[in-house]
């Protein structure tokens, strides 16, 4: 079977399209969750982008060359089919993921303009950031490609060898999930909400006390181009994210 460098997806003889073996697919998207996680958590919470600009140059590497290239040679694809390698595989639809990927390489550019060349700080980062993540976790966590349904609402040749074979499975032989399981599941949400209050509500006084904000020296006179410029935005404001804005943009 012959292969070209510049191909999309493996020509097999049993299938009538480009196909990619989905257990790499799915590992890769592990992969790349973890970190993008982690970076998007560190700068939420101590306001340092810098690992997040790395991630992001990194992702758009990938992306480039799994869309523009070869699938075969995007380093991350390459460890993931290493890690799958004694798994038989399951083949998908090349098509439909190169859709999605598309989508994962538009988010990754957007972002690259955003956050690494223009160092811009707003909800437009949250926003992006967070549907990298949701596509990437659905894809690693339960084998769901959101790309790839949205595959079929923009072309009229619908996708094919889905995942799972839900493209050809009838509805009426999909799990259902009954309303007692449903409550199961409810009782559980209010379990833990309720633990949860217990437990902060019975906190050592010691733990409490570290958590409590410290009292700030006194302020030296503030300069008013300083001032001006760590002045809140209505944004911000709005989606109570004021104490997050301060500490991205390095405000007190």
């Amino acid at each position: 079977m012959t292969q070209s460098i510049l191909q999309f997806g493996e020509v097999r003889p049993e299938f009538q399209i480009p196909v990619l073996n989905e257990r790499a697919v799915r590992a890769a998207a592990g992969i790349l969750f973890f970190p993008a996680l982690i970076c998007f958590m560190n700068a939420w919470l101590t306001g340092n982008f810098q690992p997040t600009r790395v991630f992001v140059v990194s992702f758009l590497i990938e992306f480039t060359i799994r869309i523009f290239v070869n699938p075969r040679f995007a380093p991350v694809m390459i460890l993931g089919q290493w890690i799958v390698r004694k798994q038989p595989p399951e083949w998908s639809g090349a098509p439909q993921k190169r859709f999605a990927w598309a989508i994962g390489f538009v988010l990754a550019a957007t972002m690259f303009y955003l956050v690494v060349l223009n160092h811009v700080i707003g909800p437009i980062n949250l926003i992006v950031c967070s549907m990298c993540l949701i596509l990437l976790f659905f894809e690693t966590a339960f084998g769901i490609c959101i790309g790839c349904k949205l595959y079929n609402l923009f072309n009229a040749e619908k996708a094919q060898l889905c995942p799972g074979g839900v493209c050809d499975m009838p509805a009426e032989q999909a799990s259902s999930t009954s309303l007692a399981q449903m409550a199961i599941v409810i009782a559980f949400a209010v379990a833990v909400g309720t633990i949860a209050q217990w437990v902060y509500s019975t906190a050592p006084k010691g733990t409490a006390e570290l958590e409590a904000p410290v009292a700030a020296p006194s302020a030296a006179p503030i300069d008013p181009a300083e001032a001006q410029r760590c002045k809140v935005p209505d944004f911000a404001k709005a989606l109570g994210h004021e104490e997050k804005w301060k500490l991205h943009n390095n405000c007190k």
